[in-house]
């Protein structure tokens, strides 16, 4: 039992297994940084990133609960996890007051970044925010979900954490971190494809053109298997390069091969399982998947160095 509005009914609708995917773009721009300056990286920036990626993470997590819910997707034929909205765990009128001061914190965190990366930093957190709120309302039913997990589970946040975490005078992008981003936005992006697989014949009747409605199931199969296999690969193609251009390490390359094992299972299981409330445990693993991605890469780019 849940007591409505109380500390427990918000920590659910935080959805904690969620600050995994927020929190691993983080971790691989801080070690990508950290062994570009021989370990004289800024540590305050990279504390920022996180806690401005997880509080992001949080409330876009409550603008999906709140709208998702007003617009009718929450029904009793929803397939995935239980929501604060739709079970009365939080209000309505609560709910809007956890989006406002969710986005105020993460707008108060985020601002210092400024002055570490320029004004340019501003430019890009205002469209987390935005993104953030278009997503549900707008974009997820335009099919560009995947587009914006690639773009802002990937991209954006290696990227801008490399490149604020860099010492002031080497603050660049570099081209391996351009790559590590789109390998972990490939990744991340396995837990939107498998939840809007689980949701297929539910958005198709509310008219959400998810790009699994788009493409089809199978199609979405192969795509989820794909994703996450491209993504590693990539992982494996930096350190092979920095071995043959720089004579790198790869003492932690062989690890590599976990995460193709428990990826490869993972899309075995969805594959036999294929529709209902089982592919949720699917998800914890997809989840569980991407933090494993996560380490082995930040294992694979630190040994680089050694």
């Amino acid at each position: 039992m849940v007591k409505t509005n109380s500390i427990k009914a918000w920590f659910l609708a935080a959805r904690p297994v969620t600050l995994s995917a927020a929190a691993v773009p983080v971790m691989l721009g801080v070690a990508l940084a950290y062994k570009d300056s021989s370990a004289n990286c800024q540590w305050v920036p990279a504390l920022l990133c996180l806690l401005f990626a997880w509080i992001m993470q949080i409330d876009s997590n409550f603008v999906n609960d709140f709208f998702d819910f007003k617009h009718g997707n929450d029904d009793e034929t929803r397939l995935g996890p239980k929501r604060a909205c739709a079970e009365g765990w939080i209000t309505m009128k609560a709910m809007k007051w956890g989006i406002i001061i969710t986005t105020l914190l993460g707008c108060i965190i985020g601002l210092p970044l400024a002055f570490y990366g320029g004004k340019e930093m501003i430019i890009v957190g205002i469209c987390c925010v935005l993104f953030c709120f278009l997503y549900t309302t707008k974009l997820s039913y335009l099919g560009l979900g995947d587009l914006l997990v690639l773009l802002f589970f990937g991209i954006v946040p290696v990227c801008c954490t490399y490149y604020l975490v860099m010492p002031e005078g080497m603050q660049t992008v570099s081209a391996e971190a351009i790559l590590t981003s789109i390998a972990c936005g490939l990744v991340v992006d396995t837990l939107l494809i498998l939840n809007n697989y689980r949701d297929y014949d539910n958005d198709i009747k509310a008219g959400k053109k998810t790009l699994i409605v788009h493409i089809g199931k199978k199609n979405g199969e192969r795509l989820y298997c794909a994703m996450g296999n491209i993504g590693i690969l990539i992982m494996i193609g930096i350190n092979i390069y920095g071995a043959l251009a720089y004579d790198a390490d790869t003492r932690f390359l062989p690890f590599a091969a976990t995460y193709l094992v428990v990826h490869n299972r993972t899309f075995a299981k969805m594959r036999k399982i294929g529709e209902g409330r089982m592919l949720n445990k699917v998800l914890g693993y997809t989840a569980l998947n991407i933090f494993t991605f996560g380490m082995i890469s930040t294992f694979i780019i630190l040994g680089m160095m050694w």
